[in-house]
């Protein structure tokens, strides 16, 4: 691909209220640094310890819908109460672990100076816990994906013994089905050291250079049925974000991640990471229907909540409309349902930054299998591709942008 040469860039303005955020979690970070160690610890336990019968016929990435019980649990709960659920309870609560980057709608400030690019595996996200002489890798919904021997630290009962009880580590990956290997794009603990209120630039920093030491990016062998592998990681210049989406690799791509360098790992979506795609990097670049075409209208998941609000998956949520208690009872309605819509000619509109309307034309519930309901910024990237994409072409001319604004302020200096 041919570099762009944008003589005088124009920067695509903002149409989201999505860099507020961006900044409220960077202020929120320093008040969750208490627990980090509890929670890494918790969840290495429940990854080992959630029974394998209580789930015998569930798909590595569906889930059924939630049971009543599951449903009462709350988003937050405290690592003690966490460590009393049990079966489903447990698999919700850990489903809601994995850090889940935005959609990018607009172009975040400091580009530059302050994130990393690097191309998206195509594949099965998914936490990997190795302790006690074993590995286990859980989907998204929190069903077991695999159970295996590693040569991640504790991941395999070897005469070497496989490490104190306290010693594990924890991975969140993609799964490439093609070549059966890990793509490790985040590291949230070693060897029993928390990472999530660490920075990521020094998680990438400490998954590049430990991961290797261990013998987990080796080719298979009787102590390592998988081969893990890292992600190749760019500052996101003019050459890093050309190569990244242009670049080869030895996986299918699925888009590009942008990662905060000053980021902590928190749960949930978070603006703090990013996903970007369009149709030269990813096969998924507009959301298909179960026969893998792409629907005359753009189809939305959505939850429905006991006042009768439909609501993103977001925390916390957006409403995007209400249904009345007659609609509600004559469609046979619970909350928490997961709900199809379609947005319908009227379209989808913002003002200030936040959704003022949406035209949604009810279809009917979600398949059964469907575990989360879409994110606000899922709903807004699909709606603007299809009608006004953000372009590999505006994340140039923005970088484009910002060196030519550090060359005048330079010029300026020089000239006084």
């Amino acid at each position: 691909m041919a570099p762009h040469d944008i003589r005088r860039p124009f920067k695509r303005a903002a149409m989201s209220d999505q860099q507020r955020r961006r900044e409220q979690a960077l202020l929120r970070q320093a008040q969750h640094r208490a627990e980090a160690q509890n929670r890494a610890r918790f969840l290495a336990s429940s990854v080992l310890g959630l029974e394998d019968h209580s789930e015998p016929n569930l798909p590595p990435e569906s889930t059924s819908e939630p049971e009543e019980d599951a449903d009462a649990i709350p988003r937050e709960l405290d690592v003690i109460q966490a460590s009393k659920l049990r079966g489903s309870e447990a698999r919700l609560w850990f489903s809601r672990q994995l850090m889940f980057p935005e959609w990018m709608i607009d172009v975040p400030l400091r580009l530059e100076e302050d994130w990393y690019v690097f191309p998206r595996p195509e594949g099965k996200r998914c936490f990997v816990v190795s302790s006690n002489g074993t590995t286990i890798s859980r989907c998204r919904n929190g069903s077991m994906l695999h159970r295996f021997p590693s040569n991640l630290p504790c991941g395999a009962r070897t005469r070497d013994g496989s490490g104190p009880s306290q010693s594990y580590c924890i991975l969140d990956c993609i799964f490439h089905e093609p070549d059966q290997t890990y793509y490790v794009i985040d590291m949230v603990c070693w060897r029993g050291y928390s990472l999530y209120d660490c920075s990521a630039e020094f998680r990438f920093f400490w998954l590049n250079s430990k991961l290797i030491e261990t013998g987990a990016c080796d080719p298979p062998s009787t102590y390592h049925k998988y081969r893990f592998s890292t992600c190749p990681i760019y500052d996101c210049s003019l050459i890093g974000l050309q190569t990244a989406y242009s670049g080869d690799v030895p996986y299918v791509k699925d888009g590009l991640l942008f990662y905060n360098k000053h980021a902590h790992y928190q749960t949930g979506n978070t603006p703090l990471a990013l996903v970007w795609k369009d149709e030269c990097c990813s096969q998924y670049f507009l959301d298909t229907d179960s026969k893998g075409q792409v629907p005359d209208r753009q189809l939305v998941v959505l939850e429905l909540q006991e006042d009768g609000k439909v609501t993103s998956s977001d925390e916390p949520p957006v409403m995007f409309t209400c249904l009345g208690e007659e609609f509600i009872e004559k469609a046979s309605l619970r909350p928490q349902s997961l709900l199809r819509f379609a947005i319908g000619d009227g379209g989808l509109k913002l003002a200030e930054g936040r959704l003022e309307m949406v035209d949604l034309i009810y279809i009917g519930k979600s398949n059964s299998r469907r575990g989360f309901a879409d994110s606000y910024s899922k709903v807004l990237f699909q709606f603007t591709a299809r009608h006004n994409p953000l372009r590999f072409e505006d994340l140039v001319a923005s970088l484009q942008s910002s060196v030519g604004q550090c060359t005048e302020s330079e010029d300026i200096v020089m000239t006084e």
